[in-house]
């Protein structure tokens, strides 16, 4: 009898064979950059199984494939922005096949922009969705049997599939009210102190990039312009850097002028930098565990020891729940030893900030360097939760400091835990500049490209105020810095703390401006009559052909007095627009889409493309290139559907 069942079985066995009876093929992989670090984000791809998915933070991805390709070879297609793509043919021979791969970094590259549906999960598929403004941050329903859509930067956004432990959004963002247009005659003066940092460029390149539109809040239009250079005229006087204006039609409003204010600094060779007395100060708490934190903060900084000279120092601070000193000032000729310190960091515990700051500018007061460049650099994802010092007190511990004559910049990591309110004003007290970093390629572009502007402050405190012609000039209103204006009377004021700018850089302002033969009831803010005073009188200037007036005061690096020039724009320098300008105002109309800003007046997503990518121009490491690859993202998946009005 037992041959009998020894038939039956074999069968059965044959049945269940995991080999034979599986529905699904898994392939699974990890995506990391040639230094090993992941990149999330990235698309893996395979055509002849029409099938992709994307990136988790870990690098790794997880694709699941019909059982009838079972021994079969497939190409695995794998692109990421700013690395070269790369295929692989793949035999599937089990249940199971493992594929990783390993990127080379092409600034070439940075041309496209890879929109996934990954957000913190191995596998998502989506479905286009659009925001319902009439609902701030949330988003209208998908078809029927979509999954869910993700609202602007809310907690769900980091919900992660395939068992994986939750994220749990605590991102924040200080609160930004788009510039209104004020009347000339009102309000003839317009103050505010320049800014040159771009985090919030490379932030929303990382919201798009995992398909997902950012916040409001989270999109500082002048930080998304100036994240580009111009082929600004360096200075030929005394002054450290030149100014530049052009005079053109506002795409979006074509009644109306785009006044465009251009600042660039004396551009000076990595030689020319004086000697730098450097701390790195490191968050090394467990919220700074993902690849794309600690990790990521690694490669970055490892970017900037290679550049270090002999005459440069370099020390590191770590701080978690209390702050340490992993490697004392050491010359920049002892790379290794520097590098070694980096690769021994890890992260975990709770986080003390203020004991970290304090810790790291003692040891860059110890090390001073005269008319050196002193400077802490933090790195971090902003979370200060824990520790004796309150925010306030930091804030004026890193004035005072600054005072002594050491600076503070600010470097951002990782998603979800994001304090970008917290990390732009400590940058700001401390006369440094405040950048996010998304990936390995951003690093480059902060710690290689622009390391001399990173670095070297050659002028802090500039101001601007800026005076309209009534006779002309109906209203203005200037585009982006809402967090940086002043009071008419703190232009004059030298005790007044403004924004640096540092070799190389460049600034960009815009004004849109209401000429008086084009104004109508909804063009300006009127004020009602004073009881005690009547309006001044124009002067007879304002009968000339001046159409604003341009002062700016800056102080040199270690100076207290502050030194004063002047512009004068003309209406006459109306012209056509050169791709400069063009460009510039494509960002700004796209900053007002992703804002739903009121002033959009006619911009829409194609005319953000179609004039970015008319205006290119040379584009030296692809830059503008990205722009327009992530701007078609954002019209392709649908994030934005500008209403009507």
């Amino acid at each position: 009898m037992k041959p009998v069942y020894v038939s039956a079985i074999v069968p059965l066995l044959l049945v269940v064979s995991p080999t034979q009876g599986a529905q699904h093929i898994v392939v699974t992989g990890r995506v990391t950059s040639t230094q090993a670090a992941p990149i999330m984000g990235a698309q893996v791809r395979s055509p002849d199984a029409g099938v992709g998915v994307g990136t988790d933070d870990a690098g790794r991805f997880r694709m699941t494939l019909s059982a009838s390709l079972r021994g079969r070879e497939i190409v695995l297609n794998v692109r990421a922005i700013g690395f070269r793509p790369e295929s692989r043919s793949v035999r599937l021979m089990g249940d199971t096949t493992t594929a990783n791969f390993s990127l080379q970094v092409d600034v070439n590259r940075l041309s496209e922009v890879i929109v996934t549906g990954v957000t913190g999960a191995t596998e998502t598929k989506r479905l286009p969705f659009t925001v319902d403004r009439s609902a701030p941050g949330t988003a209208a329903a998908p078809p029927s049997g979509s999954p869910p859509p993700r609202a602007r930067g809310d907690a769900s956004s980091f919900a992660p599939t395939h068992g994986e432990l939750r994220h749990f959004n605590t991102e924040s963002y200080g609160r930004i009210n788009d510039n209104a247009f004020l009347g000339a005659r009102d309000n003839p003066l317009s103050t505010f102190s320049i800014d040159v940092d771009r985090a919030s460029y490379s932030n929303v390149r990382r919201f798009v990039t995992v398909g997902q539109l950012p916040p409001r809040d989270a999109v500082r239009i002048e930080e998304l312009i100036n994240y580009f250079s111009y082929d600004y005229p360096d200075p030929r006087d005394r002054h450290p850097f030149s100014v530049t204006t052009e005079v053109a039609r506002a795409p979006w409003a074509t009644s109306h002028y785009l006044v465009r204010v251009g600042l660039q600094a004396q551009r000076l060779d990595r030689s020319m930098i004086p000697p730098s007395n450097l701390v790195f100060l490191i968050d090394v708490s467990g919220s700074m565990q993902p690849e794309n934190k600690l990790p990521l903060v690694k490669q970055a900084f490892r970017l900037l020891v290679s550049q270090l000279r002999e005459e440069d120092r370099v020390a590191i601070v770590v701080y978690a729940g209390a702050a340490g000193l992993v490697l004392p000032s050491t010359s920049g000729d002892r790379k290794e030893d520097i590098l070694t310190a980096l690769g021994r960091l890890e992260a975990g515990g709770s986080t003390a900030g203020g004991a970290g700051l304090r810790l790291a500018y003692d040891i860059a007061r110890h090390h001073h360097i005269a008319d050196g460049n002193n400077r802490v650099i933090l790195a971090t994802d902003g979370d200060f939760n824990v520790g004796a010092s309150s925010d306030a007190d930091m804030e004026r511990l890193i004035e005072e400091k600054r005072k002594q004559g050491t600076f503070l910049s600010v470097l951002g990591f990782g998603r979800g835990n994001l304090k970008d309110s917290k990390m732009e004003t400590l940058a700001d007290k401390g006369n440094g500049n405040y950048a996010y970093i998304d990936n390995i390629v951003e690093a480059r572009k902060v710690f290689v490209d622009e390391m001399a502007g990173t670095l070297l402050t050659l002028a802090k405190d500039v101001k601007l105020q800026v005076e309209f012609n009534p006779e002309l000039v109906a209203s203005y209103r200037l585009i982006g810095y809402e967090n940086r204006l002043l009071a008419r009377e703190d232009f004059d004021d030298d005790t007044k703390d403004a924004g640096e700018i540092g070799a190389g850089h460049s600034v960009t302002a815009l004004y849109e401006v209401v000429p008086v033969r084009a104004r109508s009831a909804d063009d300006v803010r009127t004020t009602e009559p004073l009881r005690y005073q009547t309006p001044a009188r124009t002067s007879a200037r304002s009968r000339s052909n001046e159409l604003m007036y341009i002062k700016l005061r800056y102080k040199l690096p270690d100076a207290r007095t502050s030194r004063w020039f002047d512009h004068t724009v003309l209406a006459t320098e109306r012209r056509r627009a050169s791709d400069d300008f063009r460009f510039a105002a494509s960002v700004a109309a796209f900053g007002m889409i992703l804002r739903d800003s009121e002033h959009r007046g006619t911009a829409t997503i194609d005319n953000v493309i179609e004039m970015a990518r008319g205006a290119l121009g040379e584009d030296p490491g692809g830059y503008r290139a990205e722009f327009v690859r992530m701007a078609e993202a954002v019209r392709d998946r649908s994030l934005v559907t500008v209403r009507e009005r």
